[in-house]
């Protein structure tokens, strides 16, 4: 065998042989943050209603996500009861149901009828009514004028994605 015949053979072996190794090494699962997570209460429902009607932290401004759609609204018969995120459903506060968004999302819903708008948090899971977009708490369906209908065509603007809980 030439030398570089044998060198070629060597250079292979060894190449396989590191290949081999750096395949077998353990890679990091999750990225690293920055920052530490901030700390949490033991549950949802003891969050103060300061923290429950922060205002945005969307530096940009921008909106997120815009959905348009029907809108109704839920009060009575769950008032009192728990959220699919475990909070206890108040009516009387600015929040909502949806079906996908994640839970502690921010947006601004304006009835299309109307101009009026309301800034809502989401808690909930719904509507579970074919053809309807949002659910919305009794306080934010008066602010858009939506009892007497009980139901209107709106727009839903994200300001802030919620943290999933």
């Amino acid at each position: 065998m030439s030398i570089c015949s044998r060198f070629f053979v060597d250079a292979c072996s060894a190449l396989s042989v590191g290949l081999i190794l750096v395949g077998c090494a353990s890679a990091p699962r999750f990225a690293t943050r920055s920052n530490p997570p901030s700390p949490r209460t033991e549950s949802t429902a003891e969050t103060t209603k300061s923290e429950k009607t922060r205002p945005p932290r969307n530096p940009t401004g921008k909106i997120l996500l815009t959905l348009e759609g029907v809108a109704s609204y839920y009060a009575d018969d769950y008032h009192g009861k728990q959220t699919s995120n475990g909070e206890i459903f108040d009516m009387n506060e600015l929040t909502a149901a949806h079906r996908t968004l994640p839970f502690g999302t921010t947006a601004r819903v304006t009835n299309l009828e109307n101009k009026k708008s309301v800034v809502v948090r989401i808690n909930d899971r719904g509507p579970f009514k074919e053809g309807r977009i949002i659910d919305l708490s009794l306080a934010a369906a008066k602010e858009l004028d939506l009892i007497r209908m009980g139901t209107a065509r709106v727009r839903i603007e994200v300001l802030e994605w919620g943290d999933g809980s």
